[in-house]
């Protein structure tokens, strides 16, 4: 009785936070299929029951948990970025703040990056969804930095807007392989600032060669 009276004083906001907080833990641990709605509910400390009246179901618990790690993740990079920095330290700083918040939730990042892409195409819209917003995030950030370069030295050239969606496409790509290395937490792996720096130095100096005129071509080999 006193159990049951406890759990009523929680608000129904931070219930239903506990019951995500569990869900992300399970299904990136155990999987979609293997993580059961039985394990979620003790590990919110709450009964099935209440799992269901809240959330509905499995697929519904899964769902709102994609939908609250690809928000909390587009807002990281969103607020790590140094509005009014140079254009490189914005760059930097967004780079820096997608791989610390893939570090500090590794569970969320499997989450997305693993279960949400393999266990259906209505999960994995939802991740297709947030990269989007991230990519077009990334190309804004390429873009104002091709400008900022360009008016920096008078041979730049400007470049095409295919040329700066492609390489924030690979540059979404090449960070979220990284990650999956920061978030492992294997012995030997990149700090987050580590991996950000490694691709900062890989996309800003390929970024200064394009400007320059001095993109590789399969002409230049042999």
């Amino acid at each position: 009785m006193g159990g049951a009276t406890g759990s009523k004083r929680v608000p129904r906001a931070v219930r239903e936070q506990q019951m995500l907080d569990a869900g992300v833990r399970a299904f990136a641990r155990s999987g979609y299929q293997n993580a059961s709605m039985d394990d979620i509910a003790e590990l919110a400390g709450v009964s099935k029951p209440l799992v269901y009246l809240y959330l509905n179901s499995k697929d519904e618990l899964f769902t709102a948990c994609i939908r609250r790690e690809a928000a909390a993740l587009v807002t990281a990079i969103r607020a790590a970025v140094e509005r009014d920095a140079p254009a490189d330290r914005q760059l930097w700083s967004g780079l820096s703040g997608f791989f610390a918040h893939t570090a500090e939730h590794p569970d969320g990042w499997t989450l997305l990056h693993v279960q949400a892409r393999t266990q259906g195409r209505s999960f994995a819209r939802e991740v297709v969804a947030m990269r989007a917003e991230i990519v077009e995030f990334v190309t804004q950030l390429i873009g104002a930095a091709a400008r900022e370069r360009a008016r920096g030295g008078a041979r730049a050239r400007t470049l095409a807007g295919t040329e700066v969606s492609g390489l924030a496409l690979a540059l979404v790509g090449a960070a979220e392989s990284l990650a999956d290395w920061t978030a492992d937490g294997r012995a030997g792996g990149p700090s987050a600032k580590e991996a950000a720096a490694t691709l900062m130095n890989f996309a800003w100096a390929g970024l200064g060669n394009l400007l320059q005129g001095q993109g590789w071509s399969p002409e230049r080999v042999g």
